[in-house]
């Protein structure tokens, strides 16, 4: 998927959270704030089942299903199977309960007629989505109490943004605090509210969907639409002299908090930080922070042991300084790749609540793991044993760091810490230094590359699986829209060993939707996907062995001139990526000219990152790697290459793939150069007919062919047992360049 459009100043998130959704409003305190004691669990399931459950939204959630006639090109009607719980608390399918059925769903036959019908949560998990605009948000009543807490505390301004309290992109449901307010459930956008108004930011990925969500209570600001329409926070520097603005300090991260004061202050605003988030203060019926186990990642997808992690972290400490004592870790995806364990605590991320503070040294001061006590069994409480961590509560961190238990010395922290932290520290008990922990995940082990390699076998398979069935249902003239296509390319992936959910919320867009990068189909909201546009499939799934994602954009009719021409000059910017051979020191910022090349000969532009770094059963954004970052690529380094092309209300196109960094040994290297270049993991078709031909150079038709070939030999046989696949794959990719032609007429697709 396309890397998220950067935020101001890096990534102005972060913080830390403490769960007090039982609290009374009028009587909290810091210690209530920072230490409140643990709420009882609730059972999960997988972010793709994830049906919005808080009392706070509905009583009972509102969802809708399309069903369809029974036809005669469709005669299965089994029901779906149970679900069953493996070890690590995540549902899914067993797979003597795998079935693929297509009765249940909102495929429509030529003959039907779409039907809507209200279902209630837990029918069949597999088949509900809830409906963002039947979520029934009174946001009226919630800016009144928002505003009579913001009077007591004397603060004019105050800002909700969409971030947890680690910076995570994706959040739990207890921190879905600017949805909870403003009624809209997109994933990035921050809300002001002031004693008379209140705006939402967004970018141009939600603009459409704040419009239908908001009240009339919301004044929407469409950042980046035009100059004069900024961000949140060079919009709040015009109030007036001596305004008091209010926000989490959890919820910015130590560069950023540190840069807005200093604006601000300029500016004659003040900034503060209440003891309480005020939206906790009037959320009564909030969610109880998550309680899934935490379970363990075992070497043979990590091909490291923590303890060799810890060990390397510590020798880099050294190197710091003889004051340091140790280093406070709290992003979610560091904790769990420093300790090998992963959680189900945040959709669509493997990773579990937590702050680590690793200790320079186990002797005196041992480190800890801050996180739900109950989410600990016994195998893990015997694996941070072994590594020589204890274990303490979630909100004890706050505790622990206003009485200063890490000794004497200085503790480590980043720029990317939440504000919170460094300012319990003081200014005198702390050092921001780089992430070390970042830089090392980045680069990938044999056997992390292994597993990646197996991962997009899979991923590709059940992708074949899905253009086979669509490009089936399409050619007999059914309707399909964009949601019901992404949930069917999940069911296939489900019939998988080693499938964990999804990596990210499925880009399935059809038409104008897809002149969108990051446009995601609600259920009540999917368009059709029609027959005269390409339609745009980003998905990728969360395996044990890795995190994938893949972009194909196909078409189920006739591809007009301008649509193969766009496409072909977005597959020549990425074949550019994938056959790029550079020395070593290149970063990958001065590479991102190569996949723009042959748009900008034509005029053509994209305005989102080349591709991003991805994690190995972790967060699918990850960096510090990318096309957009002056981080010189190592191998190791893994990123995605896709390029895309948008025309605004007709269309879009985008292809990804993802890559490694590999040596390679080009014919006349001199011996003192190093060279790298990558080896492609993604392992899906690229449809022939969209390509124009005449448009490409011999080596890039070469390579189109020697791609789908590879495609055919390698998926081939792990579809061998579903026919309708794998006569799709061998005719796919065993498909001609159609010769350029003057007129429709003399195409023969």
């Amino acid at each position: 998927m396309p890397p998220p459009p950067p935020p101001p100043m890096c990534f102005p998130f972060g913080g830390g959270r403490s769960d007090r959704s039982m609290r009374s409003a009028s009587s909290y305190s810091e210690t209530d704030t920072l230490n409140s004691s643990s709420s009882r669990s609730s059972p999960r399931v997988p972010a793709d089942r994830l049906t919005f459950t808080s009392s706070a939204m509905v009583s009972r959630p509102a969802t809708v299903l399309l069903e369809k006639k029974p036809s005669t090109k469709d005669k299965s009607s089994k029901a779906s199977p149970p679900l069953s719980r493996s070890g690590s608390g995540r549902l899914f399918k067993a797979p003597w309960q795998r079935t693929h059925s297509d009765s249940a769903s909102t495929l429509v036959s030529p003959s039907s007629d779409k039907k809507w019908s209200i279902k209630e949560e837990g029918e069949d998990d597999d088949l509900v989505h809830t409906v963002p605009g039947l979520l029934n948000i009174d946001s009226h009543t919630r800016l009144v109490q928002l505003r009579d807490e913001m009077a007591k505390q004397k603060i004019d301004v105050y800002v909700v943004p969409s971030t947890d309290d680690h910076g995570s992109e994706y959040v739990a449901l207890c921190d879905r605090r600017r949805q909870w307010l403003s009624g809209f459930t997109g994933s990035a956008g921050t809300a002001v509210v002031t004693a008379g108004e209140a705006h939402l930011f967004t970018d141009s990925r939600y603009w459409t969907q704040a419009e239908r969500e908001l009240s009339r209570d919301w004044t929407l600001h469409r950042v980046g639409e035009s100059a004069d329409i900024v961000n949140w926070d060079k919009w709040i520097l015009e109030v007036p002299r001596g305004t008091k603005i209010g926000i989490d300090s959890r919820m910015l991260t130590h560069e950023y908090a540190v840069s807005l004061s200093q604006k601000m202050n300029a500016a004659g605003v003040q900034l503060a930080f209440p003891y309480r988030n005020l939206v906790d203060v009037i959320w009564k019926d909030r969610p109880v922070r998550p309680r899934d186990p935490i379970f363990l990642q075992p070497r043979e997808f990590t091909g490291q042991e923590a303890s060799d992690k810890l060990k390397d972290f510590r020798a880099w400490m050294d190197t710091q300084g003889s004051g340091v004592q140790g280093a406070m870790v709290a992003s979610l995806s560091s904790v769990a790749w420093l300790l090998n364990l992963r959680g189900n605590d945040v959709p669509y991320n493997p990773v579990f609540l937590s702050y680590l503070f690793v200790s320079r040294s186990n002797t005196p001061k041992r480190s800890i793991l801050f996180t739900g006590l109950m989410k600990i069994n016994a195998e893990v409480r015997a694996h941070l044993d072994l590594l020589g961590i204890d274990v303490k509560e979630y909100n004890d961190v706050w505790t622990w760091l206003r009485k200063r238990e890490w000794g004497d010395g200085k503790v480590l922290i980043t720029s990317q810490t939440p504000y919170a932290i460094s300012c319990m520290l003081t200014s005198l008990r702390y050092i921001v230094a780089p992430a070390w922990y970042d830089d090392a995940r980045a680069i990938k082990n044999e056997v992390e590359i292994a597993g990646f390699e197996r991962a997009y076998l899979r991923d590709g398979a059940a992708f074949v699986r899905w253009l086979a069935w669509m490009d089936e249902k399409m050619q007999a003239g059914y309707e399909i829209d964009e949601y019901e296509a992404g949930r069917r390319l999940n069911l296939f992936r489900k019939e998988q060993d080693n499938y964990m959910g999804l990596a990210y919320e499925n880009i399935s867009a059809s038409g104008p939707n897809a002149a969108l990068p990051h446009y995601i189909p609600s259920k009540v909201a999917a368009r059709i996907i029609d027959r005269d546009t390409p339609y745009l499939m980003d998905s990728g799934g969360q395996w044990l062995d890795g995190t994938c994602d893949t972009t194909r954009t196909v078409h189920y009719g006739y591809p007009t001139e301008e649509q193969r021409e766009a496409f072909t000059r977005v597959l020549q910017g990425h074949i550019a990526i994938d056959t790029a051979i550079f020395p070593e020191g290149t970063s990958g910022q001065q590479l991102d000219v190569l996949a723009r090349r042959m748009l900008w000969r034509d005029g053509l532009n994209y305005h989102h990152g080349t591709g991003h770094g991805f994690g190995s059963f972790l967060n699918v954004h990850e960096g510090p790697q990318s096309f957009a970052s002056t981080e010189v690529l190592r191998p190791g380094h893994v990123l995605t290459n896709e390029p895309g092309y948008y025309k605004e209300g007709d269309f879009g196109i985008r292809i990804e793939s993802a890559l490694v960094v590999v040596r390679v040994s080009p014919r006349k290297a001199e011996n003192h150069v190093s060279w790298l270049g990558f080896k492609r993991f993604t392992c899906v078709p690229i449809q022939a007919k969209m390509v124009k031909r005449s448009l490409l150079s011999k080596e890039e038709v070469e390579w189109l062919k020697t791609h789908n070939a590879l495609c055919l030999k390698r998926l081939g046989p792990m579809i061998a047992n579903d026919k309708r696949a794998s006569k799709w794959l061998a005719r796919e990719c065993q498909r001609e360049l159609a010769p350029d032609a003057k007129g429709p007429l003399n195409i023969v697709w």
